[in-house]
């Protein structure tokens, strides 16, 4: 592309497209950060709830106990009820759908302990000291102990819902990722400038027709428009992927589409210590089935890739061996994999081949970040 103008243009879209997702992810984490401090909150009413139960349960025993005055630890006993409803119902102002039931189920608990103790203050009023030791040791005791435990299962159930929203975040976040970089590689591809074919000159003295030199084949397999056009159909189509044969037609295509004898998918283990081939295509199931797990520190440009996060470059040798291109596969957590693609006739120096090695790991990122490797079939067949 030589027109200035247009390229200031994909340049401006390119920039507006960082932005946009830039501030998107600033956004969803001061999300998240809400979301932390209010889960960080419910727990410190939810301690603050469960030890007032327990100090309201060791005080209604103290009125029984020898030497002790039943009129002090009344109040105390008022004094912890007090503070324990208050904590319940903070608690029930910030908590989610799923927590309230459990709340509402502490509260009513709680009445019950408030008539508990009514009953054993009538009791000792009227000096029937076994009866109000009775009613204290048993339908006291398990009033408290039971409202403690309906408490813990609201704050188990409010992490359980701070996890499914963190996880939603997290996926936003990913398709955000996923999407600027499909943008930016694909204006990047835009913007690589196209060679003009040389025109026929004609001689003024003799009026014979000179033809130019002959020039190289470029590296790319396809012209800068048709590699747009094919990065575009396969955009879609990685969207739509529902299963793991199709996901390996689709890579088969991208094959085709970077001129690459053989491409193959590299994932992470859940560890992160380890690189293991998935999916691949161009190779046959026997020769994927002997290739041993690559360790990240690996001297090699798949392991060098899921390092950095940088795209990597293996210069082909005349005669002697094909050249490569790695791309890291980045989704929110960082580099889960890489995607290695062998190029034939030193295209893998062609700026529309890294590009496009860059977009189709951008789509696999997608597909695959919830995917970990150690759960992925590393038997598939290529088409």
């Amino acid at each position: 592309m030589r027109s200035r103008a247009l390229r200031l243009t994909f340049g401006a879209v390119a920039l507006i497209a960082i932005g946009a997702a830039a501030f998107l992810l600033t956004r969803s984490e001061e999300e998240i950060g809400v979301l932390v401090s209010s889960v960080r909150a419910f727990d410190q009413h939810a301690r603050e709830a469960t030890d007032a139960f327990a100090d309201a349960r060791v005080a209604q025993q103290a009125y029984v106990a020898a030497g002790q005055g039943a009129g002090f630890w009344m109040n105390k006993v008022s004094a912890t009820t007090e503070a324990a409803t208050a904590a319940l119902a903070s608690l029930h102002q910030s908590a989610a759908a799923g927590p309230r039931t459990a709340l509402d189920a502490a509260t009513a608990t709680i009445g019950e302990f408030v008539n508990v103790d009514k009953r054993a203050r009538e009791y000792l009023k009227l000096g029937q000291a076994l009866m109000a030791a009775d009613v204290i040791f048993t339908e006291g005791s398990d009033a408290a102990a039971t409202a403690g435990r309906q408490v813990e299962d609201a704050r188990l159930a409010e992490h359980q819902a701070f996890d499914r929203e963190m996880a939603a975040i997290r996926k936003r976040q990913a398709i955000t990722l996923g999407s600027a970089a499909a943008v930016a590689s694909i204006i990047m591809l835009l913007l690589i400038p196209v060679p003009r074919s040389a025109d026929v000159e004609d001689t003024a003295d003799t009026g014979l027709s000179i033809a130019p030199a002959p020039r190289a084949a470029p590296a790319a397999p396809f012209a800068p428009a048709a590699m747009f056009r094919a990065a575009a159909d396969l955009a879609t189509d990685f969207g739509r992927v529902r299963d793991l044969d199709e996901l390996t037609k689709i890579l088969g295509r991208a094959g085709d589409a970077m001129g690459a004898s053989g491409l193959m998918v590299w994932m992470g283990s859940s560890a992160g210590a380890e690189l293991r081939p998935v999916l691949f295509h161009g190779y046959s199931p026997e020769m994927i089935a002997r290739i041993p797990p690559v360790p990240r520190s690996a001297d090699n440009a798949a392991a060098a890739a899921y390092r950095s996060g940088k795209l990597q470059i293996v210069a082909s040798r005349p005669g002697a061996s094909s050249g490569a291109v790695v791309a890291p596969i980045l989704a929110a957590d960082g580099c889960i994999g890489a995607l290695s693609a062998e190029i034939r006739g030193g295209g893998e120096s062609s700026e529309g081949i890294q590009a496009l090695a860059s977009i189709f790991a951008a789509h696999l990122a997608g597909v695959l970040s919830s995917a970990p490797a150690d759960t992925a079939d590393p038997k598939a067949a290529a088409n």
